[in-house]
């Protein structure tokens, strides 16, 4: 392998059965491919089997001829797969309402290359605070605010955006309004949401105040992928840290707010390295 060769990614999720693995790797060394890393997982519970290798075509094949040459044993074994470069960019779009936290870490991380699979094509918010930041980081800014009477008609908008940008992950950065089922539903799988780990105690406005209320001693985020189920989405990453009596509400607030943003770049990183599987209500990560 050459510092300049094209890596690319296979990933597989499919019913467990004898002769996968036999499969993929004879599939491989038949195309002269040299396989530069590789996880699997079998989930006995469900029966299911989970696969994602990176890899470089040294005899010249290239990545249609690849498709082609695998599609009739992804048929074989009932696959659901992609095969794309590793670093091809995920066109993104960030939600945000009132709380920038998350948002300027993300920013940050795209201009400076931190992810470099993300291609963020715009953020979406509703409400107007953060338009000057990131019209200043030359990314398009758009206000679609929601009212009860507006809800219907500013979730069109956003579906208008996300089709015609050709949007492949949405990143709810502190988004706090409900999207409806049936959005959820269209884009499952490619929406990732960040929140306390307080849940399901806490719920609603201000939950560090009351958990500083009730002397709790650890606080954390989770971020998963949107459901209809209300923060009840797969779970991609979560992170915990001991606080102290000591520590007075915005403090407790700040320390959430650092573990929020820390958790959910790591899951947007994963998603975007194609290493999240979806398994149900679980999720299978490959380090």
């Amino acid at each position: 392998m050459k510092a300049d060769d094209t890596i690319l990614l296979l990933t597989i999720s499919c019913p467990d059965e004898i002769g996968i693995v036999a499969d993929v790797s004879a599939f491989l060394a038949e195309h002269q491919c040299n396989i530069v890393e590789s996880g699997q997982f079998e989930d006995r519970m469900n029966n299911m089997f989970f696969m994602r290798v990176a890899f470089v075509s040294e005899g010249g094949a290239d990545e249609a001829l690849l498709q082609d040459a695998f599609a009739p044993i992804a048929e074989k074994h009932a696959m659901q797969w992609q095969l794309a470069p590793q670093n091809k960019p995920m066109r993104t779009l960030i939600m945000v309402s009132k709380f920038g936290h998350c948002l300027n870490d993300l920013v940050f991380r795209s201009n400076t290359a931190a992810l470099p699979s993300i291609d963020l094509r715009m953020v979406v918010s509703n409400h107007t605070m953060f338009e000057r930041f990131v019209e200043a980081a030359d990314i398009p800014f758009h206000h679609i605010p929601v009212t009860p009477d507006t809800k219907v008609e500013a979730e069109q908008r956003l579906v208008d955006l996300i089709e015609g940008n050709g949007i492949e992950l949405i990143i709810l950065a502190r988004y706090m309004q409900v999207l409806s089922d049936e959005f959820c539903t269209r884009y499952s799988g490619r929406i990732i949401n960040i929140h306390h780990s307080l849940l399901p105690s806490f719920k609603g406005a201000k939950p560090y105040h009351r958990a500083y209320e009730r002397g709790v001693k650890m606080i954390g985020a989770t971020a998963h992928y949107v459901t209809a189920d209300l923060d009840e989405g797969p779970i991609i990453d979560q992170g915990v840290t001991k606080v102290s009596h000591t520590m007075l509400p915005d403090q407790l607030v700040a320390k959430g707010r650092e573990i929020e943003t820390a958790v959910l770049s790591n899951a947007v990183e994963m998603h975007l390295e194609r290493r999240v599987f979806l398994n149900g209500n679980r999720t299978v990560v490959f380090p």
